[in-house]
Parts: structure tokens; C-alpha cells; sequence
């Protein structure tokens, strides 16, 4: 098992730094506010759609370095994706972290959260950003 900080090594802290996508919409066609109130991580997702694509995106992030990397790498691939991609995109983070599986394709960078395996307690940090566009996504399709 990795150690603690190897977790948050050089990657993820540039990830993090970088926060692309961080913001707010002007009017968004669907957003979500989550948070795990185990370690006092917060994600708010907001996305403009267009035929169920996401066509802008833009998230704030109160949390962790790894919840912060996450929101980040969605900022950066997105953009484009409909639902199912996410939900494959999302299902795929959740295999990376539990059993140590490839990144999906086309998001091969989230495999800077490999080291994360091993470390149940962080995986709702990565996995929280995921989860809020998914409930965005969900509720625009409702």
C-alpha cells in the first residue's frame, strides 16, 4: 500500500493548482451542490448543455487537493460529453480506485489518482466532483 503522501504527489498538486474550469456560470442549464460531510469536501457543478452535450462547464470546489484535481481533470475533458460518458467516465474512477484498473479512454490522465488506491478514505475526494456533474446531468435530463 502507497504511503499517505504519495497520494498527493507533484500531479495532483498541479491538478489542483491549475483548477480549470473554476467559476460560475452566468446561466447554467443545470447544476448540483454535493458534499461528504466526512471530511468537509464541497462541489458545485454547473453545466450549459446543448442536445444533451455539455457545450460549458464550470465547477467551485471546497475541498481537498484531491477533490480539487478531480474537478479539475473534469474542467479539462468534459466538455463534449453527454450522460453516458460520464456515467462510463464516472464508473471507470470507481474501478481505478477499488481495483486498480486502467483510466477510461480518452481521460487517461486520471490515472495521476492510481497511488489513491489502497486509501478508501480518499476515494469519495476524487470521486465527489464526478458524482455532482452526474447529479447535474441527471437533473437536466429529468
Amino acid at each position: 500500500m502507497a504511503n499517505a503522501s504519495s497520494i498527493y504527489h507533484e500531479a495532483i498538486k498541479a491538478l489542483a493548482n491549475d483548477a480549470v474550469g473554476h467559476g460560475k456560470l452566468a446561466a447554467p442549464d443545470a447544476h448540483a451542490f454535493l458534499d461528504n460531510p466526512l471530511c468537509g469536501d464541497c462541489v458545485e457543478m454547473q453545466v450549459m448543455l446543448r442536445s444533451g452535450a455539455i457545450t460549458a462547464l464550470m465547477h467551485q470546489v471546497r475541498g481537498c487537493l484531491l477533490c480539487r484535481a478531480a474537478a479539475a481533470l473534469i474542467g479539462k475533458h468534459a466538455v463534449g460529453a453527454a450522460l453516458a460518458d460520464i456515467e462510463r467516465i464516472s464508473a471507470g474512477v470507481t474501478q481505478l480506485l477499488q481495483h486498480e484498473t486502467a483510466a477510461p479512454a480518452g481521460w487517461e490522465e486520471l490515472a495521476v489518482f492510481a497511488p489513491v488506491h489502497g486509501h478508501p478514505s480518499r476515494y469519495q475526494c476524487v470521486q465527489l466532483p464526478f458524482q455532482a456533474l452526474l447529479a447535474a446531468l441527471q437533473s437536466a435530463a429529468d
